[in-house]
């Protein structure tokens, strides 16, 4: 009886032995299959965010070279763009303008950069598809152009252990300071530019020194008014008011020089520029030029009175 006992002792153990082996091989390479799936997916979560950092710089840098492509499409056509956020999107996905190839633009198009995030994932084993679904342009403040690019993003592992898809709305946004005001290059035949610029003042008058209001005008800087067009508004000709409105005053000496008729109006740039001539009037405190006038409702932005 003893014996029997451990002969069925010793086979039981044999058993278990036996199963924890067949486990150990039934279940390792599942164990090492989701390591390899989770490290993939680790790997294409990383890829996926390095896309959409490094696209999100990619359209920085191609909304800048747009922008200064319609800049010189204006120049050399010698008027406004019809449709400034259609010509943009045009130019950052074709690099062209109304069918026009914009130089450029050239290596700098959205579309030239799937090549390169092809190439990069088959260095990492990776077959990477995208389609761009849409490109919008925006203005949302007086300061910015926003591009907002929406993509469809499919990514599959060679050896198909996982796949990923997303939509990305990818935002970038290109400031406007720097870039030249498109209503000083048509209103002077291509002979003067003025180049956008934040004001460096808050104060323009303080007491009786009208310094920081000269120093504006002379300059021709900018100040954010919801009375003013916007950027883009400027790009199509108009001169209607913006809630994202940008303004500077006309120095009208520098148009003087360069054999433009000045005009007795203020000098407000969307005024000066237009058909409308609103009453206005020479300032007090004095000391600013006889041609420096104001329209009555910035009087007050600019601090100063009817002398």
């Amino acid at each position: 009886m003893l014996r029997n006992k451990r002969g069925v002792f010793f086979t039981t153990i044999v058993i278990i032995i036996l199963a924890l082996f067949y486990m150990s091989f039934t279940f390792y390479p599942k164990t090492e299959e989701r390591k390899n799936v989770r490290e993939r997916i680790i790997t294409m979560n990383n890829f996926v965010f390095s896309i959409e950092e490094d696209m999100s710089r990619q359209i920085y840098i191609s909304g800048h070279r747009a922008i200064l492509s319609i800049e010189s499409y204006i120049l050399d056509q010698g008027s406004y763009i019809p449709d400034a956020e259609n010509a943009l999107s045009e130019a950052l996905i074709n690099g062209t303008i109304y069918g026009q190839n914009m130089s450029l633009m050239e290596g700098y198009k959205l579309e030239e950069w799937k090549k390169r995030v092809t190439d990069l994932g088959n260095k990492l084993n990776l077959e990477v598809n995208y389609t761009i679904l849409n490109v919008t342009i925006e203005q949302d403040t007086p300061w910015d152009v926003k591009i907002s690019t929406t993509i469809n993003i499919s990514i599959e592992d060679k050896g198909k252990l996982a796949s990923w898809k997303k939509v990305s709305v990818i935002i970038s946004r290109v400031k406007v300071e720097g870039f030249e005001d498109p209503l000083y290059l048509i209103n002077s035949n291509g002979l003067i530019s003025n180049v956008i610029k934040k004001t460096k003042y808050s104060a323009f008058v303080s007491g009786s020194d009208i310094s920081n209001l000269s120093a504006h005008t002379t300059n021709s800087y900018y100040v954010a008014s919801s009375s003013a067009p916007s950027f883009i508004d400027r790009l199509e000709g108009k001169l209607t008011s913006n809630q994202q409105g940008i303004e500077s005053l006309i120095d009208v000496a520098q148009f003087s020089n360069q054999g433009i008729s000045p005009k007795d109006k203020s000098v407000v740039d969307y005024i000066y520029f237009s058909t409308n001539n609103p009453s206005s009037c020479t300032v007090t405190p004095p000391g600013m030029p006889s041609w420096f006038k104001l329209d009555d409702s910035h009087l007050s932005t600019y601090q100063v009175s009817c002398q």
